[in-house]
């Protein structure tokens, strides 16, 4: 047994001093420590051992054992020192290096529109309100004073979510991805918190053909002002400074009358061009005249619908189009750059 004990002694030291891993190293204790390796398969031995020589038996296995483990200790320090040497230089830092550049993003055009035409409003009193894309008719059409057998409805055609169905199987469209944010100022009015001075900057949707100047789904921003004795005269030197704010002091503003079912009267509004001062140009097409909104007197029967008394209250609206906005700030001359990711148009901005 002395003998066998010798051999293992030997050839586990040998083996250890081999090992150039911490995985071998481990593998290599559990072969002659662990529960069925070579050492505890000798001291399972003893039963046949004389029991006066059991002690000096013991004696040399526990220092066998200890001196194996002793080495396996030393290794493993000199092995995970050496792993750590190597990995100390390879991952060694040259601080005198420049820095690799990075990459820094921006604001989309549509964004810093959006901000510049907020950040005016906000400074005029107004408050930020958002509202669902995804609407229910009434609020879209119908407490707009778009009845179902209206043209204006037609004109609008989007896309419909079928929530149920009528007899034969016909769907019921009363839901639908909302073709303007007039149905936010709809949500405002029906709380009841007079007076209202709000604009609503959103994503609608249209059915409409992807060219250089339409998408089926663009931005718009809504305002509607609703107080005691607003007039048209509060309309007009409202949007005559966000014009004069946007596109510059010596920025002039014409009404023209217009038709929305929404608002009586109504009108649509164009600022003197900003690329010629009004005197015509390619920009403008040689009317010195760009339009930018429509705008107009909350109808009264749209008050009405939301419970609020036209004979005591009145108020204006208006609306624009996010991408109008952009499109003649930065003399863009094409819709679709706004969308196509194109990081080589989008850094100019």
């Amino acid at each position: 047994m002395k003998s066998r004990l010798e051999q293992i002694r030997e050839r586990a030291l040998s083996q250890i001093k081999d090992c150039d891993t911490a995985e071998k190293l481990n593998e290599l204790r559990v072969c002659i420590l662990g529960k069925k390796g070579e050492l505890t398969d000798l001291l399972k031995s003893m039963r046949d051992v004389a029991p006066e020589d059991r002690p000096k038996v013991g004696q040399m296995v526990n220092e066998a054992r200890a001196e194996i483990e002793r080495v396996l200790e030393e290794n493993k320090a000199r092995i995970e020192k050496a792993v750590r040497e190597a990995r100390l230089k390879a991952e060694v830092i040259d601080v005198t290096l420049p820095s690799g550049k990075t990459e820094m993003g921006h604001r989309h055009p549509n964004t810093i529109a959006l901000e510049e035409v907020e950040r005016i409003f906000i400074g005029m009193g107004y408050e930020v309100v958002e509202g669902p894309e995804v609407e229910k008719d009434y609020y879209n059409f119908e407490a707009l004073n778009i009845p179902a057998d209206h043209p204006a409805k037609d004109e609008q055609d989007t896309f419909y979510v079928v929530s149920g169905s009528s007899e034969g199987g016909n769907g019921v469209y009363d839901i639908l991805l909302r073709t303007q944010t007039s149905g936010v100022q709809v949500h405002e009015m029906e709380k009841g918190r007079l007076p209202i001075r709000m604009i609503a900057p959103g994503r609608v949707f249209r059915s409409d053909e992807v060219d250089a100047t339409h998408s089926p789904c663009f931005h718009q921003i809504e305002g509607l002002v609703i107080d005691r004795r607003i007039t048209f005269a509060d309309l007009k030197g409202t949007l005559a400074e966000f014009a004069r704010a946007l596109f510059g002091e010596e920025t002039k503003v014409k009404f023209r009358p217009h038709h929305f079912p929404f608002t009586e009267p109504s009108a649509e509004m164009d600022v003197t061009c900003f690329k010629c001062g009004g005197k015509g140009c390619r920009f403008c097409k040689g009317s010195g005249w760009i339009e930018i909104l429509g705008c107009g007197m909350v109808h009264p029967h749209v008050l009405e619908m939301s419970g609020i008394d036209p004979e005591e209250y009145t108020g204006f609206a208006f609306g624009m189009g996010l991408e109008r906005i952009a499109l003649l700030k930065y003399e863009i001359d094409d819709m679709r750059l706004l969308y196509e990711n194109d990081i080589r148009f989008l850094k100019q901005f």
